[in-house]
């Protein structure tokens, strides 16, 4: 056992040294361009010019995007990859978020043009003429309007639907709506009659009149627009004709609960693309860990500078960093304790832009034990943990006086970040910057552990597993911490950490196998609502995950307060909302709140155009930049 919660400082000067020090072992095929080789290398000869300015290779984490269905895909790998491939109605305007510039619609609706109704209620968008899908069919309004239907009526749990099925349809599920028609309390008591209804009433919230697409809202929704601009896959427009042929919903209004809350291997655009971005898919090649992509010659405005891009998916950073200094990536993933030693490649940028999100470690309050591998025996007898063991709010209060906040921010972020005060993030209307926070104090912590389960915990201890996507070094060092710091307070405590792949990651999340887990949340939309719902409602992103203690303390507490926050449209009523929010979030411990971060970015001089707005999932916005 670790007596003291400070050791991993020391552990991160020396990982910093051996990067600099020690030979690297490259992996993979040397194949594609990037890609190294099993062999102890020489010392790097510096690049000096690019070998190809057709072609951009980015080197990141993780094992690859988890799904390229806007209507399953949720986090930032597979929406990177959606963002270049498909376009939206309107564009975010530079790295502003909160004005927007036509895309595939021709105007922006407004009050002031008409196109948005005085009550809020509908907006109308006038649709481009002679634009190409990737297999040749030409946009139409009818594919807009089938895009957002089939989303709305897929809305598999845990994704993105919810952002349109609330402000069209005035609930968080399609399920929800299907049992509100129906007046029953459960889904498989809907009848078909109802459940035809809910179809219908989908088609009327999103319609087609003439040249436009009208959305047909429920309530007015204030970020409605955002939820509409390209950064999100989940209003990315897709091929109707194209979708039906390949076996997605057929648009019939009797059949659609056939292709209702699929597993993501089942659903079309799983693993393929048609939209009408500037580059299309290549391959998604699992094995090598990479996608390609190739420029659309045919793309509306007109053809990317680049041909060809590489995205690969390696998480050892030694490797990355090779591939930056000898030209054979243009860009890397680079964590931010390592910027400083990547600044000092000759011929490379590095630079920080912000980003509307926040970092946190969430727990599951109701965890499954039968065949669980991270709880141990699943009991509380020192072998392992019960399925309530978070459930205990002492024993999330002394996890949360377990974290050392200023340490992360200041030597794993080297200062990159600073610390947030619950789910509201500074960039976004109606934070409170007093609300309480939890500080760095092991003798609070001890207390509470004491507490926890009658006393139990303390005297028999625990034993239990802390996941992480492997590659990812901040979120890896943040649960040593917590590790260490838990550990050093009884000797019958005991914390596993273990790196798993994104993907694999992510699927446990879903099946609820997480014990305690280390999550980041970037603005779906800029407003206050878009993190109050995902981290504190019972349909959020991350309730599943939590589990149904969870989610059951939330349908009391928190549901009916967000619910009210984003139908004001009174600023005080709203800050009112939002504050007891934020009181509760802290007082129930609903999640470790941990900070706020500058993102790094590192690429090559040679790289030209690079921009980053702080709402998209994508890096490297591929068709904006080029190489010289």
């Amino acid at each position: 056992m670790k007596s003291s919660g400070k050791w991993w400082v020391l552990a991160i000067i020396v990982v910093v040294a051996l990067a600099v020090l020690v030979p690297v072992l490259r992996k993979g095929e040397p194949t594609e361009p990037g890609v190294a080789v099993d062999q102890e290398q020489p010392a790097a000869t510096v690049a000096t010019k690019p070998t190809n300015k057709d072609t951009f290779v980015y080197a990141t984490i993780g094992g690859g995007p988890d799904s390229l269905d806007g209507a399953y895909a949720y986090d930032n790998a597979s929406g990177g990859i959606i963002y270049q491939l498909y376009d939206n109605l309107v564009q975010y305007d530079g790295e502003n978020t909160d004005k927007f510039l036509p895309m595939l619609a021709t105007e922006v609706p407004t009050i002031e043009n008409g196109l948005i109704s005085p009550d809020g209620k509908t907006y109308k968008f006038p649709l481009r003429k002679g634009v190409k899908f990737h297999k040749g069919n030409t946009l139409t309004p009818e594919d807009v309007a089938y895009t957002v239907q089939r989303l709305m009526l897929a809305d598999p749990d845990g994704g993105p639907c919810w952002m349109l099925i609330e402000p069209l349809l005035g609930t968080m599920t399609i399920k929800d709506y299907a049992m509100q028609v129906a007046g029953v309390d459960d889904f498989d008591k809907v009848d078909a009659a109802s459940l035809r209804k809910v179809a219908e009433d989908v088609k009327k919230a999103v319609t087609v009149d003439g040249d436009y697409v009208v959305f047909n809202l429920k309530n007015p929704y204030p970020p409605f627009m955002g939820i509409l601009a390209h950064n999100s896959s989940w209003t990315a427009v897709m091929d109707k004709e194209w979708m039906i042929a390949n076996g997605a919903w057929d648009g019939n209004v009797d059949t659609w609960v056939k292709w209702h809350n699929l597993a993501k291997e089942k659903m079309v655009a799983y693993d393929k693309a048609n939209g009408t971005g500037p580059f299309v898919l290549k391959a998604w090649d699992k094995n090598n860990k990479q996608v390609i992509l190739e420029r659309f010659e045919d793309y509306w405005r007109e053809p990317a500078k680049l041909k060809t891009v590489y995205v690969k998916y390696i998480d050892e950073y030694n490797t990355r960093k090779l591939m930056l200094e000898k030209g054979e990536a243009d860009a890397i993933y680079v964590d931010p304790q390592y910027v400083e030693q990547v600044a000092q490649i000759a011929g490379v940028t590095t630079v920080t832009k912000p980003e509307v999100a926040n970092r946190v470690a969430l727990f599951n309050e109701s965890i499954p034990v039968q065949g669980n591998p991270d709880v141990g025996s699943g009991k509380l007898d020192g072998n392992g943990i019960p399925s309530d063991f978070f459930a205990d709010v002492h024993v999330r209060r002394a996890f949360a006086y377990s974290m050392d906040y200023d340490a992360v921010i200041d030597q794993v972020l080297v200062g990159l970040g600073k610390r947030i005060v619950g789910p509201i993030p500074s960039a976004v209307g109606f934070v409170n910057p007093d609300n309480p926070v939890y500080n760095f104090d092991l003798k609070k912590a001890e207390e509470e552990f004491k507490k926890a389960h009658n006393g139990q915990l303390w005297e028999k201890g625990f034993k239990m597993t802390i996941s992480y996507n492997s590659g990812n070094e901040v979120r890896k060092t943040s649960a040593e911490i917590i590790e260490a710091n838990v550990e050093s307070l009884n000797p019958k405590f005991q914390i596993d950490v273990r790196p798993v792949e994104w993907a694999t990651y992510l699927d446990n999340l879903r099946s609820g196998y997480t014990t305690m887990f280390f999550m980041g949340w970037i603005a779906d939309f800029a407003d206050a609502h878009n993190f109050v719902q995902p981290y504190m409602h019972s349909t959020g992103a991350f309730a599943g995950y939590m589990g149904q203690n969870f989610i059951d303390r939330a349908k009391q507490k928190y549901d009916a307060l967000i619910d009210k926050g984003i139908k004001s449209l009174d600023p005080a009523e709203r800050q009112e909302v939002y504050r007891e929010l934020q009181r509760l979030s802290h007082e129930d411990v609903t999640a470790i709140w941990l900070y706020e971060a500058l993102q790094p970015f590192a690429h090559r001089t040679w790289v030209k155009g690079f921009s980053k707005n702080p709402i998209s999932p994508a890096q490297y916005d591929y068709y904006k930049i080029w190489i010289e």
